[in-house]
Order: C-alpha cells, then structure tokens, then sequence
C-alpha cells in the first residue's frame, strides 16, 4: 500500500475517533505504566481500532527554568529542534546519514505523512508523534524523530533569521491592547517569579546557540523524559519504540534511572496588598484583568476549585459573572474566569471587555460577584447545574486520540493516579457547597488582588 492511499484512509478512519473514545471513556480506561532501565516513564493506552499512534515526551524543561535575562530560551530552544539535523556516522540501508537542513526535515517528514514537533510551555519542553503504525511507516517515522530528538542542529545562521522574526511578531504584538494588559496583569500577580517572564527583543538578543545546545544537554535527558503514547501498538512494540526514540540521546551511565536533580523553582508569593493599573490606550473596548495567584495543580481542593469556577465565570453564560455583569446589567458581551494551576500557583484570572467609560462599573460589580461568591459559595441548584454539564460533557473531553493524549499526558506530569479519569465523575459528584465554600475561601483575597484596566477614559474604582 502506498504513502499517499495510507494517509487518505487515516484521514477516513480519524473520524470515527468520537465514537470510539466515548465508548472508551464509558467503560474505563485501561493505562499501562512503566519505568525503562534509561529512567524513561512511559504510560500507554492501547488503541487498535485505527492505524496511527499518538506520542508525547515531556521533560522539565519549560520556561519557569529560564533565567530571568533570557526568558524565552525555552520556548527558541524547542523551535530550533525543528531546523535540521546533524550527519550521523550511523548506517541505514548501508549508508551514512546526511545532515538535514529545515526543508530537507520537513520533506522528510511529509514524505512519510507524519509529523513530529516541539513547544515549551511554563513547565514543560514537549515533543508530539504522530504515525500511522503500518510498520515500514512506524520504523521510519520512529528513526527519523529519534535524530530530531537527539541530534538537532541548531543552525546559527537560521537562528539569526529566527530571532529578527521573533523581534517583528513581539514589535507587532505590542501594537494589541491584550498583549499590553496581559504583560501588566501577569507582572503584577507574578512579581519576580518565572511565571510572569515575558520573552522580548531585550532577552533574546542574550540567547544564542550555545545557550540552547546548554539547556539541551542538561534537561533532554532520558532519565528526565514522562512518555504518553495512545494508539494501536502493544506493550511490547510501545517500548521497543520508546528505546528507539531515546536511541541518540546520551544516557546518565552512573545511575541511569535517577538523574542529578535540578535546582529548585522558588514559589509565587502571595499578594498582600491590592494592586491597580489603569493604562492609557486608543481602543474601543477596555479590557480588564482582575486576579491573583492561584493553586498549584497539585491541590486537594483541586475538585472543588473547578466546579466552583464554572459557576463563578467557566461556565459561559451561564455563569454567575455572566449572570451579572452581561445579562443584567449589559457591561460586556463576554466575562470569564479561571485558575491555571501548574507546578507553583498559577493564577486565577477574571476578564473582560467593555466600553471605555463603562469600565469602572464593570470591575466594581465583577469584585462584588467574586466576593459574594468566596463568601457564599454557591447554591445547590448552582452546584446540580454544574455537576450536570461537567459530568455530561466528559466523554467530550477524551473523544479524539489527541485529547486522550493530552489527558493521560497531563496525569503523567502531575503523578495522578492512574484511575484519575475513571473516577474524574465520580470526584465532580461528590463536591459539595461546604467544599466549595471553604476552598474558595482559603484561595482567594478578594480584598487584595490585582486589576488592570486598559483604555478605559475613567480610573477604576
């Protein structure tokens, strides 16, 4: 069978992915787990009803670990993997393996109707597979990730290329009023904590190729690697694929399964006093942050938290913010909140937009709806209708190969037990008013968080 009549029927077969993972979801999902003797986690669900594998490899590497004058290291460093690849002294087929540059990768990869990649986000460096499992694909496919992995190039020349587009896409986006609110809100919240670094023309100026290639050797490691694999391929295939795609990266040979640990990140520090920014700005519309720091991933009341939040502003409108800042008052179209819990406290953010002078109106009745709320809590029809739409729209969330993935990826990094999802429902259920009540509570200060207000013609109040 040929690549191109492969791919057509992988793009047929990928549609049949929403059926297949609701059914999945409902009767459990079975999640093998294990350590390599290279110190590599690996966690697979098993998934033979389509042709195609699903992969992602995370390390600790993500830009809460880049130093404060070069914030964005991690995030080029990830980029730059997708440039070339060394030559190698390897032998395939009986010959040597030539460099490859940015478009010789990326031919390659198309060649092979597969793709592979790298994105860094606060916590993690992370690198995507996606194949087909026919095993002369698969083979090939796996070989050529393991060279980008473990043999990028980091060309210069295209990283000066790289970094005067980075400096035009960071000049235009300081021309949107979101970008400029969102720099204020996260300096604020953050304070000198990784989190709230912002990559600019200043610090990548201070990153070069030997920066990343440091960065690289000292965190791509296989001892530090969380694998996440969905799709149609056994145990045994998953790890012989695993090794292979660690194949190229040097291993720590005195204790392979415990690499040296890293230093540790200092926590986000609690606000102790209200914050306000009021920032002049020519735009229709205002745009209003209001927040704190939030909860690491990690916390008990996690469950609590966000059922609690879709009632105050993750609901949509049907929401209590929407309730009271759109439906009755007519202050802006859309009003939300949200907690960003990562590996320290991310934060808890409201937002909105509104007209310029309807600006200070919004953000005193958004700060009495949150105060209302940590001091109430919800109601008991609330917290049904909650528990109603999050219970019922969980199949959605595991109905494609991807948000699996992303899902069991995201318990492998957090250390959650591996029947998180099978009781996912059952956790949402058994919250309670009192739950939510005292989580909401003992998380937020409505009394001294920050409020950014951009482009409104009045100071807020």
């Amino acid at each position: 069978m040929n690549t191109i009549k492969k791919i057509a029927i992988y793009a047929i077969l990928t549609g049949a992915t929403g059926l297949f993972y609701t059914k999945l979801a409902l009767a459990g999902i079975p999640i093998e787990h294990w350590t390599q003797a290279s110190g590599v986690q690996v966690y697979l669900v098993q998934s033979p009803a389509i042709p195609m594998v699903d992969v992602q490899i995370d390390f600790d590497a993500g830009s809460r670990r880049d130093p404060p004058q070069q914030a964005g290291l991690a995030s080029v460093t990830a980029s730059m993997t997708s440039k070339g690849v060394l030559a190698s002294a390897r032998t395939v087929a009986g010959a040597t393996e030539p460099a490859l540059d940015e478009n010789g990768l990326s031919e390659a990869w198309a060649d092979l109707g597969a793709s592979f990649g790298a994105g860094a986000s606060s916590d993690r460096l992370s690198f995507s597979l996606r194949s087909l499992t026919y095993p002369d694909l698969l083979s090939k496919a796996t070989q050529l990730a393991a060279r980008q992995l473990g043999e990028p190039a980091f060309p210069d020349a295209i990283w000066q290329r790289e970094r005067e587009r980075l400096n035009a896409a960071i000049r235009e986006a300081n021309t949107r009023p979101a970008t400029l609110a969102g720099r204020a809100f996260a300096e604020a919240v953050y304070g000198q904590h990784p989190y709230g670094f912002e990559m600019t023309e200043v610090t990548l100026a201070r990153i070069s190729v030997a920066d990343m290639k440091a960065l690289y050797s000292s965190l791509i490691l296989p001892c530090r690697a969380k694998v996440t694999m969905v799709g149609a391929v056994t145990r045994e295939q998953a790890d012989d694929l695993v090794t292979q795609l660690f194949s190229r990266l040097p291993a720590n040979a005195d204790a392979p399964t415990a690499c040296p640990p890293l230093p540790a990140v200092a926590e986000v520090i609690a606000l102790d006093k209200p914050v306000e920014k009021r920032i002049a700005f020519d735009s229709a519309q205002a745009h209003v942050l209001i927040g704190q720091p939030g909860v690491k991933r990690s916390d008990p009341d996690f469950f609590a938290l966000t059922v609690g939040n879709y009632i105050l502003g993750g609901g949509g409108f049907v929401s209590r913010l929407s309730n009271e800042v759109r439906q009755k008052r007519g202050l802006s179209y859309s009003v939300y909140s949200y907690f960003s819990p990562g590996l320290h406290a991310g934060a808890f953010t409201l937002g909105l937009q509104t007209r310029p002078d309807q600006a200070s109106q919004a953000v005193q009745v958004s700060r009495e709806v949150v105060a209302s709320f940590v001091a109430s809590g919800p109601t008991e029809a609330e917290l049904q209708a909650a528990k109603d739409n999050l219970i019922g729209g969980f199949a959605l969330r595991l109905d494609s190969n991807r948000k699996l993935l992303d899902n069991v990826a995201n318990m492998a990094w957090n250390d959650l037990p591996l029947d998180y999802l099978d009781t996912w429902t059952q956790q949402v259920q058994k919250v309670s008013v009192k739950d939510i009540r005292a989580a909401f509570a003992r998380v937020l200060q409505p009394e001294t968080m920050v409020t950014v207000v951009l482009g409104a013609t009045e100071s807020a109040n």
